[in-house]
This record gives C-alpha cells, structure tokens and sequence, in this order.
C-alpha cells in the first residue's frame, strides 16, 4: 500500500496516527503513480514512488476479517530480527516457548501439567529478559537498515511484492509512521444519533 512519507505534517484527530481516506496529499500521489505505472517498469515504478515522497507499506488483510495491516519496511525488518533472536533462544532452551510444548503428558494430573507450563514459560522469559540488553542495539540496527533494504532482500523472494496501484475507496484507512491499518466502511457500525 502507497502511504506518504511525511505522515508527521498530514491532518491527524489525536496521536500518531493519520486518516488516510481524507488525506488529499496521500491521494494525488498515488493517483500520479497510477497515472505512470502503466508505462514504467516496476524496479524504476518501485524508485521513483520513493522518490516521490511515498513509502510502500507491506499489507495484508486478516483471513476472515475486513481488516487490512501493514507495516514499513523499518518495522517488518526489526520484527524479523526479533524473530531470529526468539528462535534462537528457543534453540537453546528446546521445548520451553508456549508454541514448543507438547498439548497433554499423559501421566501428569491438569494441575502438574499446567505447573510444568508455566515453569517452562518462566524460564523461557528469562533467557528473554537475559537477551534483552543485547537484542536492543540488534533491533535498532535492523529497524535503521530497513529503510534502505527492497522488500525481495526482507522478504528473501527473487521479486518485490506487486504495487497495490488500485487501493480499494471502501476502506477506511490509517497510517502511523511505522503501521497500516484499514477496515471497510461497510463493516464500521453506524455513528448514534
């Protein structure tokens, strides 16, 4: 999803985030990239939208839901990191994370079961909270590097994902400088009277 750069000057009702459907700015530009795709090759497509003063936001809609999320290229890159840091510490501690434990142990009552869970959580927070002074240059390095990175370095595919030129009017959409975030007009309830 094309999201203008300059989110910080655009009209915001309160905080960080800003109102896209209303957003004048946000519409010109991607109508201007709309406007050129047709005639661009998508490598320049992809430059010359930076250049413009745009970012490309990686979006998805939730399965079964109207909600669409996304996030920058910063932000995709430091919860990537994150993630390799986790597996990393669940490799070293096998069967703690709350993913890697087995449902039931057969000979063991719900109460011991439940006690060995919560042990195994206990300590896999810890080797966290052990990580955390290292992982936090990491993270602010990856989410610094993001900026610069293509979307087929991040996402380790041969291509970049495809543009989203066409956006859908039926969203109601917002953007912080770092997430997306969309949901259809038709699934909002109506204001009360």
């Amino acid at each position: 999803m094309l999201v203008s750069a300059d989110r910080a000057s655009r009209r915001r009702r309160s905080g960080l985030t800003t109102p896209l459907e209303d957003d004048d700015f946000t519409r010109a530009m991607r109508a201007e990239v709309r406007g050129v795709a047709p005639y661009t090759e998508r490598r320049t497509l992809r430059a010359r939208v930076r250049s413009w003063g745009l970012d490309d936001f990686l979006t998805c809609r939730i399965p079964g839901t109207e909600v669409h999320l996304g996030m920058s290229r910063k932000l995709f890159a430091a919860c990537e990191r994150l993630h390799e840091e986790d597996l990393a510490i669940a490799q070293r501690t096998p069967e703690l994370r709350a993913e890697d434990q087995l449902a039931d142990v057969q000979e063991l009552s719900d109460d011991a079961q439940e006690e060995q869970r919560l042990m195994q959580r206990r300590i896999f927070r810890e080797q966290q909270e052990e990580a955390r002074p290292r992982l936090r240059p990491r993270l602010r390095d990856a989410y610094e590097r993001g900026a610069t990175r293509d979307w087929s370095d991040l996402l380790r595919r041969p291509q970049d994902p495809e543009l989203d030129l066409e956006g859908d009017e039926g969203l109601l959409e917002a953007a912080t400088p770092e997430t997306y975030l969309a949901v259809s007009r038709s699934n909002v309830p109506p204001e009360r009277a």
